[in-house]
């Protein structure tokens, strides 16, 4: 689900599957639908990101490196999700589903691998610096095209003007989100609203974890109701001059500043994520918000963990960089 690196993308990628899985084993709707919108929060942190992509345009930072500063940070939140859920689980007595014999599991990995290679290839041509994000995403497309086309012809010449017309639909939203977010961020710069922004927090406190902690609330606030790439436009010209100030590592900064966003896709009232979830599952948002709310108290404590403690992030891709 990460490789779409967007949280509404993978939601209803892995929903339409996930969730009448869970449904028909016995759970509740909606702690399904709260599950997999939290979850899919997980793939603007694991790269590849879209989030991250964008995060590293606007301030001129390694993508590639956002992208391995993602990983730690991606599973830990997995893993702390993965526990929170089974302990619920335990404790309504729900029921895992059944488990696959050694043989369905490698018909199906062989009958997939070559689908799983695509990942593979994005991110290792976007390491080893074959590639560059943008050309990533041309390969992607130009390799499951060939797979759907010539090897698993799940797609016929005749779906390609739809799949087309959908892109374009698809890609022309971004676009105009990105471009009227981008006339605001200009207007806020000549307005000089940057300036008086930056003055009114330092007045607030010199604390850099005081800053940090109100930089998060602006940040979850305006998640309830915008979407990410709209945030990074509007917002990232008011905190870079903060970032600069208190000498924060713009890679450390953009992790926590995308796990923070990945809150906002499931917290009402926008909460994209849900929105998504909710419609494949039949939940209203209210009992989604009600059971998603355990999970998105973990999401936050471990965004507090790696506030405190900046190594957990920066340790790989730190590594990264001293090996030869």
């Amino acid at each position: 689900g990460a490789v779409s690196g967007s949280g509404p993308a993978t939601a209803a990628a892995i929903g339409v599957i996930l969730i009448p899985m869970l449904i028909n084993a016995g759970y509740s709707r909606a702690f399904s639908a709260a599950l997999v919108a939290t979850v899919a929060g997980l793939s603007i942190i694991i790269p590849p990101s879209v989030a991250f992509i964008i995060y590293g345009t606007i301030l001129n930072v390694s993508i590639g490196t956002l992208f391995i500063a993602g990983i730690i940070p991606g599973l830990f939140l997995g893993l702390a999700l993965a526990l929170v859920s089974f302990l619920i689980s335990l404790r309504r007595g729900y029921r895992g589903l059944e488990k696959a014999s050694l043989r369905e599991v490698m018909k199906t990995f062989k009958d997939a691998a070559l689908g799983l290679m695509a990942p593979v290839i994005i991110l290792g041509g976007i390491y080893m610096g074959v590639f560059t994000p943008t050309e990533a995403a041309v390969v992607a497309v130009a390799y499951s095209l060939f797979l759907g086309l010539v090897v698993y012809r799940s797609i016929s010449l005749k779906d390609m003007l739809k799949i087309l017309v959908d892109s374009v639909e698809m890609s022309s939203i971004v676009m105009f989100v990105v471009a009227f977010a981008g006339i605001f961020s200009w207007a806020e710069q000549t307005a000089g609203l940057v300036e008086a922004s930056v003055r009114w927090i330092l007045s607030v406190s010199q604390n850099p974890l005081s800053v940090m902690l109100l930089f998060m609330m602006i940040l979850l606030f305006a998640g309830m109701f915008l979407d990410a790439i709209s945030i990074y436009y509007i917002f990232l010209p008011l905190m870079i001059p903060i970032m600069i100030y208190f000498n924060w590592d713009p890679i450390w900064f953009g992790v926590i500043m995308t796990i923070n966003l990945a809150i906002g896709q499931v917290t009402p009232p926008v909460a994209v994520n849900a929105y998504v979830t909710a419609k494949i599952s039949k939940a209203t948002l209210e009992d989604i918000g009600k059971e998603a709310l355990p999970l998105i108290i973990t999401v936050f404590i471990v965004l507090c963990i790696l506030i405190l403690f900046p190594q957990i992030v920066l340790w790989l891709p730190n590594l990264m960089r001293r090996t030869p």
